[in-house]
């Protein structure tokens, strides 16, 4: 098939690429590379915040509109995929919808479902936008409301899903807000991530290998560093919005009660690669504090063998039938209880190695790029 993935979050795109590719599938993605993370794509669209940058942004644009026709598949990673107002993308659609096979939508998100659902029907015990049946109030939240209800944008997501020929949703916060709405043309995907050990089966099925000494793409789980290496990324614009602030916040104090016994390292919005690189070497992860799920950091994470701190309720594991694995350390959206867990796991080192190889297990047997990519192109084709 030829295929076309449009806009990015968090490597996402890039990824499902990889595995379409090694498939056998002809993939084109065209982002922005998610802003200043700067992920991979084949066709570069970025918007510069200069006089002349919107203008350039809408020239790119529409030069490259021709080279987007004749795909079998396009798949919009939001329905804010370009870097301009809702009802400007209106007619952009139309253009894609036209000269294009099926089209298929992401449930990756910020958009209309999500922030309505958890606003209203709160099917989440915890979110972005409440805890409990209370609303949160910080400005984030607040901002991210009036974006996104009774706008131009509610409307554009409402048109597209209702369009489309299919909606993906890759945690299960997000497909328990659109699985009400869509039940029939609607389906989970888990993220995918590249794991250097897959191997393809003579009949064509992914398998994963377990690690080994020889594996020199995925790491072997080993003693944890004395002290113990806790890993945080921070985006300040955010920070209260996705809890980075309280699990900064109890971590810090941690490592002035005990710095013989943890080690804090921060990345502050920097660039993808260099992000891998100072996580690199950590034992702990501290990640999405009102999220049941791991995102694509923590998955990432896991990969490499780092134990992950943050979201691991039990729908997460029921939604992709897990009964065994536990690698994650689920906190509740508070001070209290991460600092309890986090102070645990820093007094017990002995439980990481076991961690670590769960999460080694875990990525292989449900996010391998390969075995996600086949479950799109399932259903790509049976919608």
């Amino acid at each position: 098939m030829k295929i076309l993935l449009i806009g990015e979050y968090s490597n996402v795109h890039a990824t499902l690429a990889e595995g379409l590719k090694a498939l056998g599938h002809k993939v084109t993605v065209i982002s922005n590379g998610d802003f200043w993370k700067n992920y991979p794509r084949d066709i570069s669209l970025v918007r510069t915040l200069t006089p002349w940058g919107s203008v350039k942004y809408l020239a790119k644009l529409y030069s490259v509109l021709p080279r987007l026709r004749g795909y079998d598949v396009v798949q919009l990673i939001n329905p804010m995929f370009l870097e301009l107002k809702a009802k400007r993308i209106f007619p952009i659609y139309r253009y894609l919808r036209k000269h294009n096979g099926k089209m298929f939508l992401g449930g990756f998100g910020m958009d209309y479902y999500w922030v309505h659902a958890c606003c209203t029907a709160m099917p989440l015990r915890y979110s972005d936008f409440n805890i409990g049946k209370e609303l949160r109030t910080n400005p984030e939240a607040l901002k991210e409301r009036a974006d996104w209800l009774g706008t131009d944008k509610e409307e554009l997501n409402k048109h597209i899903a209702d369009d489309c020929d299919g909606i993906i949703s890759g945690l299960y916060e997000y497909w328990a807000c659109y699985q009400p709405e869509f039940p029939h043309k609607h389906t989970f995907i888990p993220y995918p991530i590249h794991v250097g050990t897959s191997k393809e089966s003579p009949s064509g099925n992914a398998r994963a290998s377990l690690p080994s000494q020889t594996d020199k793409d995925c790491p072997t789980p080993r003693l944890p560093h004395s002290p113990v290496k806790v890993f945080i990324g921070i985006n300040r614009e955010r920070s209260s919005y996705k809890g980075t602030d309280i699990m900064l916040a109890a971590a810090e104090q941690i490592e002035r009660e005990y710095p013989e016994k943890m080690t804090l390292i921060k990345a502050e919005s920097v660039p993808f690669e260099q992000y891998q690189q100072m996580m690199d070497g950590s034992d702990v992860i501290l990640d999405q504090l009102y999220s049941y799920t791991p995102s694509m950091n923590s998955l990432l994470a896991m990969s490499k063998g780092i134990v992950v701190m943050g979201g691991g309720e039990p729908e997460n594991y029921e939604i992709i039938h897990e009964k065994t694995l536990r690698p994650i350390i689920n906190v509740a959206p508070s001070f209290d209880s991460v600092y309890k867990a986090l102070l645990h796991i820093v007094q017990h080192p002995e439980m990481i190695p076991e961690l670590k190889q769960q999460s080694i297990d875990y990525i292989q047997k449900h996010h391998d790029h390969l075995k996600v990519a086949r479950q799109y192109l399932d259903f790509y084709t049976n919608h």
